[in-house]
C-alpha cells in the first residue's frame, strides 16, 4: 500500500478490509486503556478510533485489543521445535515477532545454520528475525562444528532477516579487548548489539557497556539488574526453564525505569512452552507481583521494537503492521484471536496455519564410540572438582570432593549424589571426551544423554555407571541426536532431534509427550529436577559460571581457564 492510499483509508474514506469494533485498545504509548475501534487495511493498522467501515467486522464487547507481543531475546531450538512449529505454538499465545539468536545451529552448521533458520521459519504465523551470533564458538576451550568470524558476521547482517549482533557472551573477551571480538563489534555497525555479562560489576562493567552491546538477560540478583540498568543497559528480565529470574528482578521495575526493561524466555522447554505458555506467562506474572498492566504491556511490546529498530510494529497506531491480538483481561492475558499482518491466524488457543515441513538437514551427530574413553586416572586419596547444579538456573557452584576411585579410574558415587558427567565431541568424528563429576543430578542410577549442550552441541552424558552412559550416547547418535534416558542396556526413554541434533520436525504436541516421557524417566532414575535435560544442556556452557565442562576439559569460568578435574 502506497503513502496516498494510506492516508485514504485512514481518513474514512474507503472501506476498510476489516474493522474490531467495540474493544478496549490498549495504548502502550499513553498508558490507557481506550474505548476505540481498530480499523485494518492491507495489512496495516489504518485507524483507531471511530467511523470506520470494513468489509468484515469483528464485535469484540469490551473485549481488550493488544499489540502483537514481540519475543527479544529467545533460542527456538531450545524448544526441540522447528521455527516453523515455533511460531504455530507461540501465536496462540499472542506473540507476533521473535527475535532469536540462532547460536545453537549456528555452532554446529555455521552461517548455512542460520539460514536454513530463516528459511524455515518463512510463511509462518509469527515473524522470526535474527541477530547474528556473535560467539561460535563461544570460547576456544570447546570444540565446535563451526566458526564464525566478523566476515562472517558482516556477511549476515545483510540478510533482511538478521537485525543486529546477538549476545556478546565473550565478555573477558570484550573487557580485555580483543581484536577478534572487537572486529565483531565494529561488524555490526549501529545496529543492536545484546549482551551477556552474568555476574560482571564495577569497572568490568563499565568496560564492558562501553564496548557496544546495550541489553542483558543474565541478571539474576535484584541489585546486578540495578547496576546494569544504571550504566544504561536494556535490562531484560529472562523466565524461562533453566532459568527463572522473574521473581527475585520484577521489584526492579518502577513506572519511571520500566520503558528500560523487557522480559523474555531466552530458553523454554516444548513442555513449559505448550503448557506453561510463552510471554503471556511472563504477563501474568508481571501484573500478580503488582505491576501496572499497561507497563507490562510494554515490557514485551513498544520497549522491544524499539530497542531493535522496529518501527512498525509494537504498538496500535495508524500505518503500523496490522499485528494484533485480542484478549479476554489484562489478567489472565489469554489470547482470543491473533491477527498477524491483518490475517487471523489463531482463535480460541488454536493455530489456523497449516503446519510446514522444514527443509531437509545433513546428519550432524558423528561419534566414533570406539573412541570414546569414560575412563579418568584417579589415585587413592584424590580429590575431585565437583561441578554443583543449582536448580532454577543455569549458573553453577564449585566445590571439592574426595574423589570416588573405582579400578584406579574416577567413577560416580550416587550415595554423595555424584554423577560422572561426560562431553564426547561429535562434529568431526574425533569423539574427543572429557570426564568430571556433577552433584545436584539426583541419578541413583541409569544415566542421561543430549546432543543439546550449550553453545558446542557436542554429546554430553551424566550418568550412575558407564554402561548406562553409553547406552543412552549410543542411543542418541542413532537418532541424528536427541534425549535419551537409559539404564544399563536398556533405554528407558527417548526423544529424536534429527535437525542438527537439536530440533524435532515434529508438531509441539507430539514432541512434548516424548519429552514428559523422557521427564518422567529422569525421575525414576532419581532426577528431583523438573527438567534434567534442560540443566544437563548447560554443563558444558563455559561462558556461565562457576564450574563448567566441554570436550576439551573442565574450565574454572571464574579464572577461564581449563583445570583438572582430578587434583
Amino acid at each position: 500500500m502506497d503513502r496516498a492510499d494510506l492516508i485514504a483509508y485512514a481518513r474514512g474514506e474507503r472501506p476498510a478490509d476489516l474493522v474490531l469494533r467495540g474493544g478496549r485498545v490498549a495504548d502502550v504509548f499513553s498508558g490507557e486503556l481506550v474505548a476505540a475501534d481498530v480499523a485494518v487495511a492491507g495489512g496495516r493498522i489504518v485507524g483507531v478510533g471511530t467511523g470506520y467501515e470494513g468489509a468484515k467486522e469483528a464485535q469484540l464487547a469490551g473485549a481488550v485489543v493488544a499489540p502483537a507481543f514481540l519475543e527479544a531475546h529467545v533460542h527456538v531450538e531450545s524448544t526441540l521445535l522447528a521455527p516453523f512449529e515455533f511460531a504455530r505454538a507461540t501465536c496462540v499465545r499472542g506473540t507476533g515477532t521473535a527475535v532469536c539468536d540462532p547460536h545453537e545451529i549456528a555452532n554446529v552448521l555455521g552461517v548455512a545454520g542460520v539460514e536454513w533458520m530463516l528459511e524455515a521459519a518463512r510463511a509462518a504465523p509469527v515473524e522470526v528475525l535474527a541477530m547474528a551470533p556473535s560467539c561460535v564458538p563461544a570460547t576456544d576451550m570447546e570444540t565446535a562444528g563451526a566458526a564464525l568470524d566478523a566476515a562472517a558476521i558482516a556477511s549476515l547482517l545483510e540478510h533482511p532477516g538478521v537485525i543486529g549482533l546477538a549476545e556478546v557472551m565473550d565478555f573477558p573477551g570484550v573487557i580485555d579487548g580483543a581484536p577478534g571480538v572487537l572486529a565483531k563489534l565494529d561488524a555490526a555497525g549501529p545496529r543492536p548489539i545484546d549482551g551477556h555479562a552474568p555476574g560482571v560489576t564495577g569497572p568490568r562493567l563499565n568496560a564492558y557497556a562501553a564496548a557496544g552491546p546495550g541489553s542483558d538477560h543474565e541478571s539474576t540478583r535484584l541489585l546486578e539488574a540495578r547496576e546494569k540498568l544504571r550504566l544504561g543497559l536494556r535490562v531484560f528480565l529472562r523466565e524461562g526453564t533453566p532459568a527463572r529470574d522473574l521473581d527475585a528482578l520484577l521489584p526492579l521495575v518502577t513506572p519511571v525505569n520500566a520503558r528500560r526493561c523487557a522480559m523474555v524466555n531466552d530458553d523454554v522447554s516444548p513442555s513449559d512452552l505448550l503448557h506453561r505458555g510463552h510471554l503471556d506467562h511472563h504477563l501474568r506474572k508481571a501484573v500478580a507481583a503488582g505491576i501496572d498492566p499497561l507497563v507490562a504491556l510494554q515490557m514485551v511490546t513498544l520497549n522491544v521494537a524499539e530497542w531493535f529498530g522496529l518501527p512498525d510494529r509494537g504498538a496500535i497506531a495508524p500505518g503500523r503492521r496490522a499485528d494484533l491480538t485480542v484478549l479476554g483481561d489484562l489478567t489472565s492475558f489469554g489470547a482470543e484471536r491473533v491477527y498477524h499482518g491483518g490475517a487471523l491466524v489463531a482463535e480460541g488457543g488454536r493455530c489456523l496455519v497449516t503446519p510446514r515441513d522444514p527443509p531437509p538437514l545433513a546428519p550432524t551427530v558423528h561419534v566414533d564410540f570406539a573412541k570414546v574413553r569414560l575412563g579418568r586416572p584417579a589415585g587413592p586419596g584424590a580429590r575431585a572438582r565437583v561441578i554443583e547444579v543449582v536448580p532454577g538456573a543455569i549458573v553453577t557452584g564449585a566445590r571439592e570432593e574426595p574423589a570416588p576411585v573405582r579400578d584406579g579410574r574416577l567413577a560416580a558415587d550416587p550415595a554423595r549424589d555424584l554423577a560422572k558427567l561426560a562431553v564426547v565431541e561429535r562434529h568431526t568424528g574425533a569423539s574427543g571426551t572429557a570426564v568430571a563429576l556433577v552433584a545436584g543430578l539426583g541419578l541413583r542410577r541409569g544415566a542421561l544423554a543430549s546432543t543439546v549442550a550449550h553453545d558446542h552441541h557436542n554429546l554430553v552424558l551424566a550418568g550412575a555407571d558407564d554402561a548406562s552412559m553409553l547406552t543412552a550416547g549410543v542411543q542418541a547418535a542413532r537418532l541424528g541426536g536427541g534425549l535419551v534416558a537409559a539404564d544399563g542396556d536398556r533405554v528407558l526413554a527417548s526423544v529424536a532431534l534429527p535437525l542438527a541434533g537439536l530440533m524435532s520436525p515434529r508438531s509441539i504436541e507430539e514432541v512434548a509427550a516424548e519429552h514428559a516421557a523422557a521427564l518422567a524417566a529422569a525421575r525414576e532414575l532419581g532426577s528431583p529436577l523438573e527438567d534434567p535435560f534442560m540443566t544437563l544442556s548447560f554443563l558444558g556452557l563455559e561462558v556461565i559460571p562457576e564450574l563448567k565442562l566441554t570436550d576439551l576439559g573442565l574450565v574454572d569460568v571464574t579464572r577461564f581457564a581449563l583445570v583438572d578435574a582430578v587434583i
